[in-house]
């Protein structure tokens, strides 16, 4: 037999003074008043049949006055004293609340103001575990397992624990969250709110925050503002995994926020390397889930990393986000986007959402954090890498010139590195002509900070080998490479063009005569090293979040 529906009544008791955080309850969190949120989940709630607040402060009565279904009461002075418990004050308020509608209450919810990060879908499932269970009170509770200490009566500690384990396998540890405690009416007095029987509902690490002080207030500011961003990304053989490189490092630059990657189930290049970095990652088998996918989870910002767009997607995309950001996007639908990032377009399409230039590179974490490579008047060094798919095969093509080089003698270290998606010819390492062949390096930046010279494709590897201070020969793999405008003589690179086109003794005299010519290697690196890279992604994460530069 069901057992009929219970008459719930929430309170919300919300003092106007507090000594940590001066008029606590009325401040502004996220763009309003504290005590909103935990209004706001009781109006919501589909189990919550009445809505008090018990307060000793004109101002809170008055704002939640605003709110239809609330009921202010005011609260005696004495119940507002410093040393008065809830246990009175709740009472208090669903005793003059019974009397003032003539109903009866059959279970007693307390809600905090304090816990901001509840939300109503919590708050539901604890009243109804509540509701269907035979317990007098329940609390909520965080579950926090740790290693703890505690005094053994003779001046020093002993552990509270039997075994000392990893975290995971410790036994649960509850702490008390203060976001709700419900109790059936009976068990509700001027002393207490706990019946005899007692139970806990955990709620989620992230709804746990009870503001008590500053600290605590800027963790739910900053969780209020936590933003879900979704990516749109591919990386294969043909495209490369640039695109995916630089969505991990601004996946990395928004800590804080929930990011997701979205990609083709097909491309595994691209899906694997973010699954080894631990990423969330949705497999898409087709648009058609695509879009399914958005009209379920509706992300605060869509970022498209699929190069060229059509005014239609971008549109259609919109429906189901708030901002859209696209990256080295020359196609129609630029001019639909919130904001187009095209770092390696300096001449890119001309709209006013566009932001240009070697500023909004996104250089990976690792190349923040290394020393320049030095200069050596004499080249010792010679760093090829051609990205991690290399369709052109530029790596196979340098590789027979380095034996070439060292023929007679070795006469210059070659270290080659290979993309996980590399498939050109089988290349290994021949210690006796001076070739080291590495595949899918953790760092590439300790192999640039150790080359006097490098071979590069004309993407964004070039902005790295700028970053190390490398003079760099470069030679592109496509058309599109082409329009990349940054490696230039004028930023310290020496252009060769499309691979296709460049013959094996162009690139060959090209290399002796810039291994000779020791001034202009000098000359390469300090216009490299001239120019600010390191807070691309910064400024790039502002784009994405829609804040002003």
């Amino acid at each position: 037999m069901d057992r009929k529906r219970p008459n719930i009544i929430a309170v919300i008791p919300a003092r106007g003074g507090s000594k940590g955080i001066p008029r606590k309850n009325m401040r502004l969190m996220g763009g309003k008043p504290l005590i909103a949120y935990a209004i706001e989940n009781a109006l919501s709630s589909e189990l919550v049949d009445d809505v008090v607040v018990s307060s000793d402060s004109e101002e809170i009565l008055a704002y939640a006055a605003q709110f239809e279904g609330v009921t202010g009461l005011p609260r005696d002075t004495e119940l507002a004293l410093d040393a008065v418990t809830l246990d009175p004050v709740i009472y208090d308020a669903v005793m003059r609340r019974e009397e003032e509608a003539g109903v009866s209450f059959d279970v007693v919810v307390t809600l905090q103001p304090t816990s901001p990060l509840l939300t109503r879908e919590t708050l539901d499932q604890a009243l109804a575990m509540f509701v269907d269970s035979d317990l007098d009170s329940c609390i909520s509770v965080v579950n926090a397992p740790h290693l703890s200490w505690k005094e053994d009566g003779k001046g020093g500690v002993v552990p509270a624990y039997e075994q000392r384990l990893n975290r995971q396998q410790l036994p649960p540890n509850y702490l008390e969250t203060g976001a709700f405690l419900i109790a059936n009416r009976a068990s509700v007095t001027p002393t207490t709110r706990l019946g005899k029987t007692v139970g806990v509902f955990e709620v989620p690490e992230r709804e746990s925050t009870d503001i008590d002080s500053i600290s605590d207030w800027i963790v739910c500011e900053s969780e209020l503002s936590r933003k879900k961003i979704a990516f749109r990304v591919d990386g294969h053989r043909e495209l490369g995994l640039g695109h995916i490189y630089r969505a991990l490092t601004l996946g990395y630059e928004l800590v804080g926020h929930d990011i997701v990657y979205l990609c083709d189930k097909r491309h595994r290049e691209g899906v694997e390397r973010l699954k080894d970095s631990f990423m969330n990652v949705v497999e898409l088998d087709g648009e058609d889930a695509l879009f399914a996918w958005l009209e379920q989870n509706a992300p605060d910002v869509f970022v498209n990393d699929l190069l060229d767009t059509e005014v239609d997607y971008v549109r259609r995309v919109k429906r189901y986000t708030k901002r859209f950001v696209s990256f080295e996007d020359l196609g129609p639908g630029a001019r639909a986007a919130d904001a187009v990032v095209n770092a390696l377009y300096e001449n890119g399409v001309p709209y006013s959402n566009t932001y240009a230039g070697m500023e909004y590179v996104c250089l990976r974490d690792e190349f923040l954090g290394t020393r320049y490579a030095p200069f050596r008047a004499d080249v010792q060094n010679v760093l090829v890498t051609f990205g991690g798919t290399d369709p052109l095969d530029l790596t196979a093509r340098i590789y027979a010139l380095a034996q070439r080089v060292n023929a007679d003698g070795l006469a210059y270290s070659f270290d080659f590195i290979i993309g996980p998606g590399y498939g050109g010819a089988t290349l290994t390492s021949m210690p006796e002509k001076g070739i080291t062949v590495s595949t899918d390096v953790s760092r590439v930046s300790d192999h640039m900070r150790n080359a006097d010279i490098a071979f590069c494709s004309q993407g964004r590897t070039t902005y790295e080998l700028a970053s190390m201070g490398v003079p760099a020969i470069v030679i592109a793999q496509n058309e599109r490479e082409l329009l990349h405008s940054f490696a230039q003589m004028d930023n310290g690179f020496i252009n060769l063009g499309l691979g296709s086109r460049v013959s094996d003794e162009d690139i060959l005299s090209t290399f002796e005569w810039l291994v000779k010519a020791r001034t202009v290697r000098k000359e390469m690196r300090d216009l490299m090293l001239r120019n600010d890279l390191a807070s691309g992604a910064h400024r790039v994460r502002q784009i994405i979040l829609g804040d002003a530069l």
